[in-house]
C-alpha cells in the first residue's frame, strides 16, 4: 500500500516503527527522511552496475540482474538487522520514486507477513514538500535575531535561553560550523541533509512565540540558509551584544582552545587570509600563534578581519535593543536571563 506523507512542517509523526531508506549509502548520506535507517537492496556499485546494462543492453537483463541483487540484499538484512522483529512490526519503506526498489523490498516483507506500506512517490515526493516550504513560501514563524560581533558568545547565550524555555533555531548547529575563519567543526551536511535539520527544528517550534536565530549571513560555512527563513532573518528585530575587544579576545582563547593547541592547523587558516591581509601580517600572527599569544591574536583577528567585516556587512535597519554584557559565567547567565525576558513580552 502507498502512504501520503504529511507536511514535514506539520511535525505529524509517523504512524511505523521502523522507516526504511532501501536507497544506495550515498544516496542516504545526501539527506533520507527524519528517523529513517539505512537498509540499501544496491550498493553504490550494484545500482551503478544495473543502470548501465540497463542503458547498454537491455531493461529486461537490468531489471534480472537487479532482482538477484536485491534478493541477496534482502536476505542479508532478514538475517541481520530485521532478525529481532515479530510479527506486530509495522515497516514504512522508500526509495526514489517509490518504484522497483522499494516495491520489491515491500513485496519480500509483505509476503512474510509484515503490514508494509511504502511511501507515495519515494524520497522524491518527500523533497519537493521541503523545497516547498523553505523555498516557495512564507514561514509562520516570528524570527528575532541574536547579533553581535565575533566574541559575543552568541552561540553560548542561545542555548542558555533554550535552557530558560525560550525557542531558538541554532543554524550553526545543523550546519556543523560556527559561522567564521574559526569555526569549521569537521564536515558539513549536504545542504539538501541540512534543509531536512532546518524543517524539523522548525516543525518542532510554536509559530505563536518568537524565535531566536543568530545573526548569520546567507551561508553558515558553504550551505546556503534557504529563501523562506531568510526572508524572516533580514525582516526581524534584533537583539545586539556588545561587549569589550579585550574579553571578547579572552572569550574566543577559551573557546578555541583546542584549535589554538593545533599550531600546524591554526597557521594553515590563518594563511587563508593572505590575499587580504597581506604577507607580513600573516606571518605575526602565525608568529602569535606559535607563541601561544592566543588572546593577542584574537583581539588582532578581531580589530582587523571580523569586526570591518561585520561593520560592512550589517545594514539593516530593522528595530534594535543594544545589550552590554560581560562574558564571564555570571555575566552570561544575566545577559540570558534579560533575553529570555525580552522574547516573553513580544
Amino acid at each position: 500500500m502507498a502512504y501520503t506523507l504529511p507536511d514535514p512542517l506539520s511535525g505529524t509523526p509517523l504512524p511505523f516503527d521502523t522507516v526504511i531508506d532501501v536507497r544506495s549509502p550515498s544516496e542516504y548520506a545526501e539527506d533520507h527522511l527524519p528517523g529513517a535507517i539505512s537498509l540499501p537492496v544496491f550498493s553504490d556499485e550494484e545500482r551503478a552496475q544495473v543502470g548501465t546494462i540497463y542503458v547498454q543492453q537491455s531493461p529486461f537483463l537490468a531489471r534480472k540482474v537487479g532482482a538477484a541483487i536485491l534478493a541477496r540484499n534482502a536476505a542479508a538484512h532478514l538475517e541481520g538487522p530485521l532478525a529481532d522483529k515479530d510479527g506486530s512490526w509495522k515497516p514504512l519503506v522508500y526509495c526514489w520514486r517509490g518504484g522497483q526498489r522499494s516495491g520489491g523490498f515491500a513485496t519480500i516483507l509483505g509476503q512474510i507477513g509484515w503490514r508494509v506500506d511504502k511511501v507515495e512517490g519515494g524520497y522524491q515526493s518527500y523533497r519537493r514538500a521541503v523545497v516547498k516550504a523553505l523555498y516557495e513560501s512564507d514561514l509562520p514563524h516570528r524570527v528575532v535575531l541574536l547579533d553581535g560581533n565575533t566574541g559575543t558568545a552568541k552561540t553560548e547565550l542561545l542555548h542558555l535561553v533554550a535552557e530558560r524555555g525560550g525557542q531558538v533555531l541554532d543554524l550553526e548547529g545543523l550546519a556543523n560550523h560556527r559561522g567564521s575563519l574559526l569555526g569549521n567543526l569537521g564536515p558539513q551536511p549536504a545542504q539538501k541533509g541540512f534543509e531536512t535539520a532546518l524543517l524539523q527544528a522548525l516543525a518542532r517550534l510554536d509559530p505563536a512565540r518568537p524565535v531566536l536565530v543568530e545573526a548569520e549571513s546567507s551561508k553558515v560555512g558553504e550551505l546556503l540558509v534557504p529563501p523562506a527563513l531568510w526572508k524572516r532573518m533580514i525582516a526581524a528585530p534584533r537583539i545586539t551584544l556588545a561587549a569589550t575587544l579585550e574579553e571578547r579576545a579572552r572569550y574566543l582563547a577559551r573557546i578555541y582552545a583546542e584549535l589554538a593547541a593545533d599550531v600546524p592547523s591554526l597557521t594553515a587558516l590563518l594563511a587563508q587570509l593572505t590575499r587580504l591581509h597581506g604577507r607580513e601580517r600573516i606571518a605575526r600572527w602565525q608568529a602569535l600563534a606559535g607563541a601561544g599569544e592566543v588572546e593577542t591574536l584574537a583581539a588582532e583577528l578581531c580589530e582587523h578581519h571580523y569586526d570591518p567585516r561585520y561593520a560592512k556587512s550589517r545594514r539593516s535597519e530593522t528595530p534594535e535593543t543594544r545589550l552590554e554584557i560581560t562574558l564571564d559565567a555570571a555575566g552570561l547567565n544575566r545577559a540570558a536571563d534579560r533575553i529570555a525576558a525580552q522574547l516573553t513580552a513580544l
